[in-house]
């Protein structure tokens, strides 16, 4: 018989909403909280913002103390421990220190590893940002006035370009897209962001492909381009893309996506197998607010919301609710921050800030006759109301309305 014990694998944001939740919820037996990085659980949003701001050090990131987190949770913390493996049928999690942990319950939240460049894994001054130890990187070349060129014109390396032209250094971003986040936001938006980085100097290439990197001395000196130019560089960060962490589970049984190999959930966060879940970056789910719609998101609230359901879930699967939470995120961008709320697939898109004949960026996303996204620039106020609307399968007609227009 297995032993009762609510095990986490995972100790970023899902991770520790999952066990803070199962306290919370009146789950009192063993619980264990296992994390691949030797740091304790901390917030990653700061790393592409204060971390890469010039002045004082930025704010330590971690959620909790060692002692803290041992008084909340009453937990086994086992940080700097890999999970190697899962034998769904004898219940048990095998990690890297060569140890097995029984579990009666399981939450995966294994998040996803930023891609990198083939062959750039030991250059010097090439670096992704995902962790902390990346974004200590990436501040330190900032401060020394690094030559910065972005492989990427995503969020997280877009974040990146304007930490390091407020510092007013020269910087390079690189998209392969003619447009930069199509996929994420669709055309008209993404012609937005490209307005917003052109307009605080940024060297913004699209439509390009990187064929390489120079090096001298086992360290960055520049990025080579299909058109035969190489753009010189002192930092070099990539930007394009994360993969789930479940190469762990290969041989457990569980259903991964044939695209990203992430996890396939069904409404409620459950994998298949007897009493294990997933939640965060790392699960595919069917959005029933979305017709159904299997999605996998990689936002700080979806990670959040999704771990203390999966807790609550695999504890209590009789009663077992579906993820409802509607999608969204921000980016800072210089001076602006972007909101997303919904979803970016669409039959319409409208940008209703054109319209009204007003410069923060308002658009619209409309799926059969409802509302199901909504993008700003700098409507901190106002993003959050779409949102509920969103919730509410609120009518196009009625969104319109609500915007001022018709």
């Amino acid at each position: 018989m297995v032993a009762e014990r609510f095990v986490v694998v995972g100790a970023s944001l899902a991770g520790l909403r999952a066990a803070q939740t199962a306290r919370k919820t009146g789950y009192a037996g063993p619980l264990a909280l296992v994390g691949g990085e030797v740091h304790l659980p901390y917030d990653r949003p700061p790393l592409s913002k204060d971390y890469l701001k010039a002045g004082d050090g930025p704010e330590d990131p971690t959620f909790r103390t060692e002692q803290e987190l041992e008084e909340e949770l009453g937990a086994e913390l086992r940080m700097g421990t890999w999970a190697t493996g899962l034998d769904p049928a004898r219940k048990v999690v095998a990690l890297s220190d060569g140890t097995e942990l029984e579990y009666s319950a399981l939450v995966v939240a294994t998040g996803a590893k930023a891609r990198t460049l083939p062959g750039t894994e030991e250059l010097a001054g090439v670096h992704t940002l995902r962790t902390l130890d990346d974004a200590v990187a990436i501040r330190a070349a900032l401060e020394t006035g690094a030559r910065t060129v972005v492989v990427g014109a995503g969020f997280i390396g877009s974040e990146v370009a304007a930490g390091a032209r407020k510092r007013d250094l020269p910087v390079t971003v690189l998209e392969a897209l003619p447009v930069p986040l199509v996929r994420s936001v669709g055309e008209e938006m993404g012609r937005a962001c490209a307005a917003l980085h052109r307009a605080h100097g940024t060297d913004l290439r699209c439509g390009v492909k990187v064929t390489g990197l120079t090096s001298d001395d086992g360290r960055v000196t520049g990025v080579s381009l299909d058109d035969g130019t190489t753009i010189p560089a002192d930092l070099v960060v990539v930007g394009t893309g994360v993969a789930p962490c479940t190469e762990w589970l290969a041989d457990s049984g569980v259903t991964l996506h044939e695209r990203d190999r992430g996890i396939v959930c069904d409404a409620t966060l459950a994998t298949g197998l007897p009493g294990v879940y997933a939640a965060g970056d790392v699960a595919h789910f069917p959005h029933q607010l979305f017709d159904g719609q299997l999605m996998r998101l990689e936002h700080w609230t979806n990670a959040a919301e999704q771990g203390m359901l999966a807790a609550r879930n695999a504890l209590n699967p009789a009663e077992a609710k579906a993820a409802m939470g509607v999608p969204y995120f921000w980016s800072d961008w210089y001076d602006s921050r972007i909101q997303f709320v919904g979803v970016p697939q669409a039959e319409e898109i409208r940008v209703v800030s054109e319209e009204l004949g007003e410069d923060k960026f308002l658009a619209l996303y409309r799926r059969g006759d409802r509302i199901t996204g909504c993008i700003t620039i700098d409507r901190p106020a106002q993003i959050m109301k779409y949102r509920r609307m969103i919730m509410k399968s609120a009518t196009w007609a009625e969104a319109l309305a609500f915007a001022g227009v018709s």
